[in-house]
This record gives structure tokens, C-alpha cells and sequence, in this order.
């Protein structure tokens, strides 16, 4: 039995995620991070993308939301542009619940340390479902 700490859903968006990101933040409040792929070390390996959104989360009490443009090769359809974001507590159960998930699956990203500082790896399950697993280095 998993001991996610947390689950939220990731939204993608085509081209537009800060513009939709401050309005979620007109709807919620709190508080706005957005990263570009600019401030990435990502850039180099995505060009054309430098002004997209690679990260942003609205923290607000009760409500967090996390997003980004489509950077994916595959094409963007609404429909396809959520994912499900767990937050492990620890390696041994990212590990479980990535391998899990990922029976009759497929891997859209291996589990690996990232620049961002957590440990991240990306699955699309039997039901078509893309999950994202991360849990922090630290």
C-alpha cells in the first residue's frame, strides 16, 4: 500500500499557461512560481521553446495547481494535456509505484535526478493515464 504524500493533477497547455496561471490566481489567490524554459538548463536542448512555460505552480490555501506549456513531441489535444502528479515519501516507494504503474504501460520519461532537485520519471499506464513521479533529493 503507497504512502503518496501528495496527488494533484497537472495541467498542459498549448502556448498559453502563464496567461491561464494568473488567472487561476485571480480565481484562488495565493501565491505564483513560474519557470521559463529560458531559466532551465533544458534551453539548449529545446530551442524554440525558450519563452515557454516549463513549470508553474499556484500555491493558494486549500488549492494547489500545477502546469506547463506542451513541450512534448507528440501533439497537443485537449484530452491528452492532464496528468496525474504524485508526491513520493520516499525513493523505495517512487520506485513501487512507478514500476506498478508502468505494468502494460509505457515509460514517457525514466526515473532520474533532475536540476530542479527531486528525483522525477513520467509513465503512461495500461488505461492511457500519463502519471508523473516525483520525490525530493533532499
Amino acid at each position: 500500500m503507497s504512502n503518496v504524500a501528495k496527488a494533484n493533477v497537472y495541467i498542459h497547455f498549448k502556448d498559453n499557461c502563464l496567461q491561464a496561471m494568473e488567472f487561476y490566481k485571480t480565481c484562488f489567490g495565493g501565491e505564483l512560481m513560474v519557470m521559463n524554459v529560458a531559466d532551465t538548463p533544458m534551453a539548449e536542448q529545446m530551442p524554440g521553446m525558450e519563452n515557454l512555460v516549463m513549470h508553474a505552480q499556484l500555491d493558494a490555501p486549500g488549492v494547489t495547481v500545477m502546469a506547463s506549456d506542451w513541450c512534448a513531441p507528440s501533439e497537443y489535444k485537449p484530452g491528452n494535456n492532464f496528468s496525474v502528479y504524485l508526491e513520493c515519501t520516499s525513493v523505495a516507494e517512487q520506485d513501487a509505484l512507478y514500476n506498478k504503474l508502468l505494468e502494460g504501460g509505457a515509460v514517457n520519461m525514466p526515473l532520474s535526478d533532475t536540476f530542479w532537485g527531486s528525483r522525477f520519471g513520467m509513465v503512461k499506464d495500461q488505461f492511457g493515464v500519463d502519471w508523473m513521479l516525483s520525490v525530493p533529493l533532499s
